[in-house]
């Protein structure tokens, strides 16, 4: 497929501007370009029909099954676009008084009532912008809280199944990482932690249900141990899809949260955003909230900024805006029942998964799942086939590949989320597909070793990109 530069032709135009209707004026020569901007030249047709093509080739949620594990790429219901694009959303300016926004305030304010209220906890910021910034703010809180205490603990402690953007967002705020390993069960080793949790410890940063698909059974254990020696308890909210309506972080021990509205409230994410990462706490640590939090008083609603414990802000202005209305309007039309739907129906689609792929994949813990299952294609490595040739070969038949290799505890991961938004057709077609691809793996391993066969573009040389990296096109 041609580039758009290579369609341009000198001349094409896809504008008109208005006739003059002010007084001509030249615009000062510092300001002007010395050579004209190399910007493609075509006909607003021709412009529209490129990009259109381009969104064909692209695999995208609305074109076919997207079972990323930890990603959830469930579907986004299109009436969230189109309370985001009402004039009185999209035409607000950050800096207007609050007196002129009331509306918008008040969205925020009860989105961050409903966000509360889903994990029982006491107070929150809208404000991070995705869930590693609202890691990274929980965690700058945990900072200021011990601080202000005037203890300075150096360690989080983090299981060894953990999002990669864990162990960062710890050393962005100040302190070190300490990994758990993981028992033969796949969950937090209590002996170990009982054994490093001491008075330098800050807490432990926990992903329930972990990046395995399985709940931390033993959850109160791991929160009276951290708490007997002062520590917090972090929920990274990555795998919040399971418990909805099901459970609450707060009855579990944990001091904050986040949440991702990008993937728990069906905000589209691809391509890298947008996102937003609010982070909700329990009381001990609400002095420590970013600067401004949002109040409601006597019916109106107004911006808090005199907190001086406040670890100040983390995002310009208030956060992504236009995410908390999709995110808002999701909550609102599915309701408190809608909740509890979405886990019950995420955690039977991964289980029929898992539990029909066991006989053709390895299955590395063989307990039930909750929202998202880890497989393992080292069985496959007999017939010289990898993970990431079944991956290719899922494009094939059309579908965008799970996440693979991750979590890294796992050799030869697949870790498979199907989400709650997909249908039982859709998920007996992508058990087939995995079938199939099986025992292609025996009988002819060399068409998943060459896959994808069908695609717009072939099976890239990762190693020659990654040497020969190039960005810009050029003529």
């Amino acid at each position: 497929m041609e580039l758009i530069f290579e369609r341009s032709r000198p001349g094409r135009k896809g504008f008109s501007l208005p006739r003059l209707d002010v007084p001509e004026s030249e615009l000062p020569s510092k300001y002007r370009r010395k050579t004209p901007a190399e910007l493609p030249e075509l006909s607003e047709p021709e412009v529209v029909r490129h990009f259109i093509n381009l969104s064909i080739l692209n695999h995208h949620v609305d074109k076919g099954f997207y079972p990323l594990g930890s990603c959830t790429m469930k579907y986004n219901p299109k009436i969230n676009e189109e309370t985001a694009r009402y004039p009185g959303f999209t035409q607000l300016h950050p800096l207007q008084p609050e007196r002129t926004v009331q509306g918008a305030l008040q969205l925020m304010y009860e989105l961050g009532e409903y966000l509360k209220k889903i994990v029982n906890l006491d107070a929150i910021t809208l404000q991070p912008a995705a869930g590693a910034q609202g890691e990274f703010t929980a965690i700058s809180m945990f900072k200021a809280y011990f601080n202000k205490k005037g203890e300075r603990r150096k360690y989080i402690l983090i299981p060894d199944s953990a999002h990669g953007t864990n162990p960062a967002s710890v050393n962005f705020s100040g302190f070190k990482p300490l990994t758990i390993n993981s028992d033969d069960q796949g969950l937090v080793d209590i002996k170990k932690l009982a054994q490093v949790m001491n008075e330098e410890v800050a807490g432990l940063m926990l992903t329930n249900p972990n990046t395995l698909g399985l709940f931390e059974k033993n959850i109160k254990t791991i929160s009276e141990i951290v708490h007997s020696k002062g520590g917090l308890l972090y929920l990274d909210g990555a795998n919040l899809n399971a418990l909805l309506g099901l459970a609450r972080p707060g009855d579990m021990g944990f001091d904050a949260v986040h949440f991702n509205l990008h993937k728990t409230f069906s905000t589209p994410h691809g391509g890298g955003g947008p996102g937003s990462g609010p982070v909700a706490v329990r009381k001990i640590l609400e002095p420590f909230l970013p600067v401004p939090v949002l109040r409601k008083e006597n019916g109106k609603f107004y911006f808090d900024y005199e907190r001086p414990d406040s670890i100040g802000k983390v995002h310009s202005f208030y956060g992504n805006f236009l995410i908390f209305v999709r995110a808002y309007t999701y909550i609102r039309i599915i309701g408190e029942e809608g909740l509890q739907s979405v886990s019950r129906a995420a955690i039977l689609n991964a289980n029929y998964i898992i539990q029909s792929l066991k006989d053709y994949y390895h299955l590395p813990y063989p307990e039930f799942c909750m929202h998202e299952g880890v497989l393992s294609g080292k069985n496959l490595k007999e017939y010289g086939v990898r993970t990431l040739d079944v991956a290719k070969r899922l494009l094939d038949y059309g579908f965008h590949a799970p996440t693979i290799y991750f979590p890294l505890i796992v050799s030869e991961a697949l870790m498979i989320e199907p989400t709650d938004t997909e249908s039982l057709q859709t998920i007996e077609e992508f058990i087939e597909t995995m079938i199939k691809i099986a025992k292609e793996a025996k009988e002819n391993p060399e068409i998943l070793k060459s896959a994808p066969h069908k695609t717009p573009v072939r099976r890239l040389d990762e190693v020659k990109a990654a040497k020969e990296l190039k960005l810009r096109w050029q003529k």
